[in-house]
């Protein structure tokens, strides 16, 4: 189709609008124009919102979705946090080589303390959070509080340190606490995903419409993928009216433009039912292939696509229709009506494919006709080839009948962890094979027993891939009177990180049986929390090394004491003050630093020693810190030459010759390395 050429200047409204959509898709909404016509326009309240360190009011009717303290969530969603995360060398495995993380702490403070290390990182999220039943629980958010009060007060807990609280169907606030404990962690979770990252979304029917509406606002309904419905049980007989069989995944891109098209593997099902003929002869001998139409009667006109095709008998073919061509072989073809058939392609495309074997043609009567309009005795087929559709795989169904719950329940039973309601392994493979490339990073903030890593870690260990995990749990208490409990799992990220290690070792041993060559002994202790755990085994798929290893870090207070944070009212008698808390370590100090400036989690750090000075190295020399007490000349020196990108140390301030070793300080990076980014705690 030709489109009329603008005649006129960009439209900068449009434009603008345009940009904003991008940035705060839940700011554009539907609206009435002068004429009556329904057009996209900018909601200035939300907007203003968005942009507001406090409530915005404001009162105009429109399209929307809307609940009690939205405007709240969106001020707890955007408000900073005085938190940080440290790491757990004795929790964790392989800690120094492992590219793969497992945080405790409220998701909605840890998305927080990642969004700016990893804003656009993030390929694919997957997520099973509370289905809102009425016997489950809910992140208690205090959404009553200004934005000072809430930095201030992040991350209280309840007496017994609980962050989550029973969300009964008898409570008025039922989909309204559900909401806002969903709505600000799906908002951070959008900006952590790459342009062509997806998110799929776990849900029951108590709240897939509300999904859906959430998910419309945060991410754009034009961003949206579909929505699966999946067999979750067979039977049962719970329920008034219906039992309760399906749930749901919801489905949204980051831009769907930008998205990788969802394929998966053509099924053997498929496979013996279409591709039944076999090639006798040429360069593909023996492969399988599927005969397909040329003709096919759904195709509407085109103009190059009808013409005269010569059959073996001599005898000419073209689809139904009354519109001939005046030239009878090798033709241009004809204009057809609407009413003619024409073929899949043009006859120069028709020409190459029959000279590669691509073409078949079988004795049909009743399909095509000939040059004298008759019924022919051919019809003309395409070869579509096994090989090359395995290769380009299909579009999958958004129905999933397999890998029902039950499964999960077994695979938990072998690993002997106790654990309810865990999504089935395979469910999670299925979903990042259709999605993503075996490089992706892949968050689920809602971990549980960590299903999505034991999938992550077995995909890579059967394709060779080299996907990342990062999973958040809030260290959630088990009850007492629970089999988890009575196992010795205090809460639900002991659970999740011994499952890790199991399954880790699982697929270690897997991998050692499918391509041999390595010792047992490797794997000595590999059930235990201690850093001897299994360290990676080489992978028969490409000789890479296999990552079942997880970094344990966990969101906590700030390292730096108040001061820190308000200079300004530092008593005078405590000038030299230490600015860091004392239950602090180096290695804390550390993975505080690389938040702040936006360094990989997972990144290699190693250790040096200067000048009898320990320096932190992270990915090489990207950065350098050291964080000993006292840092004299001769120690800064050597770093300098080094050359970092950045390099950080204690605020030298807090000594006596503080001036004097900062004016040194940056002499020295002057004449060594001035393009090293200096920074001081």
């Amino acid at each position: 189709m030709t489109d009329h050429l603008k005649m006129h200047s960009l439209n900068k409204i449009d434009e603008n609008i345009s940009k904003i959509a991008r940035i705060f898709p839940n700011c554009v909404t539907e609206a009435k124009d002068e004429n009556g016509e329904l057009t996209h326009k900018i909601d200035f309240d939300m907007l203003k919102q968005e942009l507001s360190h406090s409530l915005v009011e404001g009162r105009e009717e429109r399209y929307q979705f809307t609940w009690p303290d939205k405007k709240q969530a969106i001020l707890t969603a955007n408000a900073p946090i005085n938190k940080t995360l440290r790491p757990c060398r004795e929790e964790s495995v392989n800690f120094d080589e492992t590219e793969n993380l497992y945080i405790e702490g409220d998701n909605l403070e840890v998305l927080k303390l990642l969004q700016e290390t990893y804003l656009g990182k993030i390929k694919m999220i997957y997520i099973d959070p509370p289905y809102n039943t009425g016997n489950d629980f809910v992140y208690e958010d205090d959404f009553s509080q200004d934005t000072a009060d809430y930095i201030a007060n992040s991350g209280q807990t309840d007496e017994e340190g609980n962050r989550l609280v029973a969300n009964t169907e008898s409570n008025g606030r039922f989909h309204t606490d559900w909401l806002n404990m969903i709505y600000p962690r799906l908002k951070i979770a959008r900006d952590l995903l790459s342009d062509d990252g997806v998110i799929f979304i776990s849900i029951g029917q108590d709240e897939i419409e509300n999904m859906i509406k959430l998910c419309d606002e945060v991410f754009s309904h034009d961003n949206k993928c579909g929505i699966i419905s999946r067999l979750m049980k067979s039977g049962g007989a719970k329920g008034t009216f219906f039992s309760p069989n399906i749930e749901y995944i919801v489905v949204y891109a980051k831009n769907i433009s930008l998205a990788k098209s969802f394929r998966e593997p053509i099924s053997e099902e498929i496979i013996k039912k279409l591709y039944t003929s076999i090639e006798t002869q040429g360069e593909r001998k023996g492969q399988k292939y599927r005969p397909f139409g040329l003709y096919q009667s759904s195709l509407d006109a085109r103009p190059n696509q009808r013409y005269f095709i010569q059959c073996p008998d001599g005898t000419l073919v073209i689809p139904p229709g009354k519109t001939l061509p005046k030239e009878k072989i090798d033709g241009a073809g004809v204009k057809p009506d609407d009413n003619d058939g024409c073929w899949r392609w043009s006859r120069e495309r028709y020409i190459e494919e029959r000279k590669k074997g691509n073409i078949e043609f079988k004795e049909s009567k009743g399909v095509l006709i000939d040059s004298e309009g008759k019924p022919a005795r051919w019809n003309i087929y395409t070869k579509i080839w096994l090989d090359d559709r395995q290769e380009e795989g299909m579009t999958p169904v958004d129905l999933i009948t397999k890998w029902e719950n039950r499964q999960s329940k077994k695979e938990l039973t072998e690993l002997k962890i106790p654990f309810d309601f865990a999504k089935p392994t395979d469910l999670i493979k299925y979903l990042i094979t259709i999605s993503q490339e075996n490089d992706s990073i892949i968050l689920d903030f809602f971990s549980g027993s960590a299903t999505t890593a034991h999938a992550v870690m077995q995909l890579n260990a059967e394709d060779g891939g080299n996907r990342k995990f990062i999973m958040v749990q809030l260290p959630e208490p088990c009850d007492e009177k629970s089999e988890a409990y009575k196992a010795g799992y205090k809460n639900i990220c002991e659970i999740g990180k011994e499952r890790i290690r199991r399954a880790g070792r699982k697929i270690a041993e897997s991998t050692i049986q499918m391509g041999g060559g390595m010792e047992n002994s490797l794997f000595e202790n590999s059930l235990t929390t201690s850093a001897k755990t299994p360290l990676g085994v080489s992978n028969p798929c490409d000789n890479k090394k296999l990552d079942i290893g997880f970094r344990v870090l966990k969101c906590d207070t700030s390292n730096m004491e108040d001061v820190y944070y308000t200079p300004d009212h530092i008593d005078t008698n405590d000038l030299f003050k230490n600015n860091i808390k004392s239950d602090r370590t180096a290695e804390d100090l550390l993975f505080q630093v690389m938040l702040d400036l936006g360094i990989m989690l997972s990144s290699k750090i190693q250790t040096k020693h200067i000048d009898g000075k320990t320096v932190y190295c992270v990915e090489g020399n990207y950065l350098m810190a050291c964080f000993d007490d006292t840092v004299d000349e001769a120690t800064i020196t050597e770093i300098a030459k080094e050359k970092p990108y950045y390099f950080v140390m204690r605020d030298p301030a807090n000594s006596k010759d503080g001036d004097s070793l900062i004016t040194n300080f940056e002499q020295i990076f002057t004449t060594y390395s001035p393009e090293t980014v200096r920074k001081i705690l």
